[in-house]
């Protein structure tokens, strides 16, 4: 899992940089969890990917701003997926589409590093 999670999304913007830096510019999304930023029971080791996962964004975020490149996290709660089956307060879960405009405002912020969005329907208010 940290692999995946943590490595995995390294050595992903590591290659993603190399065409952004000649001509500097871009912007890279991180896709974390609202589990990293809160934790939860019995998903120790993700969240510990997803945790480390926002110290390497904002690192990464710092050491790239010159460059005209921006990293940002995406924080999404349960989306409808096979994986999820719990309530959120909005009493729904969210969907692919909702992550994937979160993602495209991100993509498109022009003025926006270092930061994370939470997409996840107000479930970090209940964990």
């Amino acid at each position: 899992m940290l692999h995946t999670n943590l490595l995995g999304s390294m050595l992903t913007c590591r290659a993603a940089l190399r065409s952004m830096l000649r001509p500097p510019g871009g912007a890279i999304v991180n896709i974390g969890s609202v589990v990293g930023l809160k934790g939860n029971a019995g998903q120790s080791v993700y969240s510990a990917s997803k945790s480390g996962l926002q110290g390497f964004t904002r690192s990464l975020a710092k050491e790239v701003s010159s460059r005209n490149v921006r990293v940002n996290l995406l924080l999404p709660g349960f989306i409808r997926t096979n994986m999820t089956e719990r309530l959120i307060p909005l009493r729904r879960f969210g969907t692919g589409q909702e992550v994937a405009q979160a993602v495209l405002f991100l993509l498109e912020s022009q003025y926006m590093t270092g930061a994370e969005l939470l997409v996840d329907g107000g479930l970090h208010l209940s964990m």
